[in-house]
């Protein structure tokens, strides 16, 4: 049985994985979801600058005390989540992005933007005191999720650290090395990106496909749980 560290994306913390980690707990693995420094019941006025490297430690600081890992990294989290793989060892059983980013040595989670959305950001960032400010209701239509369960995403998103998504990644050994599967959600783009698809020519690399939106452990988490559990 694996050990899964399941790590939200932006504004959500570890309540976001519950049904996924109910139906792998069921199925017999150890199930590890983690908040991330400055975000839900961990969010603070001055969180705002927590740094990216902060994210990685929350990681490791899980991942360091279990033997057979599996970690799960969603959206913006795939960034921290594939340092901390990388820097995990011979624990590591496989990383998993889920419709993420993945770590570019030198590079941040906005690097790849083009200028107007960097200028767009900048300027969230700039009003909401260093805060990536959380979505609102309408950026959730056409993702696959029901009107209760947008409500709920809304009302427990907590503004997201401006400085981590800023900050490059740091990687201490290149990532195509490491056990992987990338899965890409179709609902919200049929192709992974470029960074991805470059990586995905590795032999350590495969791809995996979800017919949802872009937050599948609400919208399909018993489908996202048979995923996991196959993937690992």
């Amino acid at each position: 049985m694996a050990d899964f560290v399941l790590v939200p994306g932006a504004w959500l913390g570890a309540w976001a994985w519950d049904e996924v980690a109910d139906l792998l707990e069921a199925a017999g693995h150890d199930v590890h979801p983690v908040t991330l420094t400055g975000l839900a019941e961990l969010h603070r006025a001055d969180s705002a600058q927590t740094p990216q490297a902060q994210h990685v430690a929350d990681i490791v600081g899980v991942a360091d005390k279990l033997s057979d890992v599996v970690i799960v990294g969603h959206s913006y989290s795939g960034i921290p989540a594939g340092q901390a793989a990388a820097a995990l060892g011979d624990r590591l059983r496989r990383v998993v992005y889920l419709d993420s980013n993945i770590p570019v040595d030198g590079q941040s989670f906005a690097d790849g933007w083009s200028p107007e959305r960097r200028a767009w950001l900048a300027g969230q960032l700039a009003e909401s005191g260093g805060f990536w400010p959380p979505l609102t209701a309408e950026d959730y239509a056409g993702q696959d999720l029901t009107d209760e369960q947008i409500a709920t995403i809304v009302e427990r998103s907590t503004p997201h650290p401006g400085r981590a998504i800023t900050e490059p990644a740091a990687l201490p050994r290149p990532i195509t090395e490491l056990p992987t599967t990338y899965v890409k959600c179709l609902m919200d783009g049929p192709t992974p990106s470029t960074p991805v698809l470059q990586h995905l020519e590795s032999p350590s690399w495969t791809l995996a496909e979800l017919d949802t939106g872009h937050w599948p452990m609400f919208s399909q988490p018993a489908e996202l749980a048979e995923l996991l559990i196959s993937v690992s």
